[in-house]
């Protein structure tokens, strides 16, 4: 199997989080958010990499920057595009700076026979209600719930196959997971730590910050004085 290649999304905005720029480049534990999925992806053999950018900006050191779309599946249109060969894609959200090398391989070992996706993804532990307005129509069954993350690791030629749809069906898609099961493609979840959480509002920027701190405490710890 030919090398896959990741995809990285870093065209989004960053109101919520009270950002002036992109969110990408806010920094997080001191580096920009995006760099920390970059090295995940390195550390997991995942050496090729493609960033989808806002205009302007540039990408880390030995991946390749396109221009990002209008909405998220654009960018990812973009980016998959600049991977003509590749027959297999992870697609990644920066503002997922906690992903791990494990997260990494695990998605690639789940994209088994028969299967044209595999997604990261954590068990849901609350109690999950549907209502309508404010009135509960139902409780949920939280055993088949998952909170989906990313990445998500896709047979390319499927991907593309999705993305080529109008941009009116693109831009209502919450996941790109979600156009393949609208085509009616194998999707699997592949079990992921709560940690792979998204950055989303100052709140979470902090706590990703102190997870990365204690993470480079263990690692010094275990690295031992040098």
């Amino acid at each position: 199997m030919r090398e896959p290649v990741a995809l990285i999304v870093a065209a989004g905005r960053g109101e919520r989080l009270g950002s002036s720029g992109p969110k990408a480049f806010v920094v997080c534990g001191g580096r920009p958010m995006l760099d920390w999925s970059v090295d995940a992806f390195r550390a997991a053999g995942v050496e090729r990499i493609v960033v989808a950018l806002p205009q302007g900006y540039a990408a880390p050191d030995g991946c390749i920057g396109v221009n990002g779309g209008a909405e998220r599946s654009h960018s990812v249109r973009a980016a998959l595009t600049a991977a003509a060969d590749a027959a297999v894609v992870l697609v990644h959200d920066a503002a997922r700076p906690l992903l791990t090398a494990d997260i990494v391989r695990a998605c690639l070992d789940g994209l088994g026979d028969g299967v044209d996706a595999a997604i990261a993804a954590a068990p849901v532990t609350d109690t999950i209600k549907e209502a309508d307005g404010h009135d509960v129509v139902r409780t949920l069954d939280r055993s088949r719930l998952w909170a989906i993350q990313t990445p998500q690791v896709f047979r390319a030629p499927a991907l593309r196959d999705v993305l080529a749809q109008d941009d009116a069906v693109l831009a209502a898609a919450t996941d790109d997971a979600s156009l393949i099961e609208a085509a009616g493609g194998t999707v699997r979840v592949v079990p992921s730590s709560r940690e792979n959480f998204k950055v989303t509002t100052p709140e979470d920027l902090r706590l990703a910050e102190l997870v990365l701190a204690e993470r480079l405490r263990a690692d010094a710890a275990t690295a031992g004085p040098g």
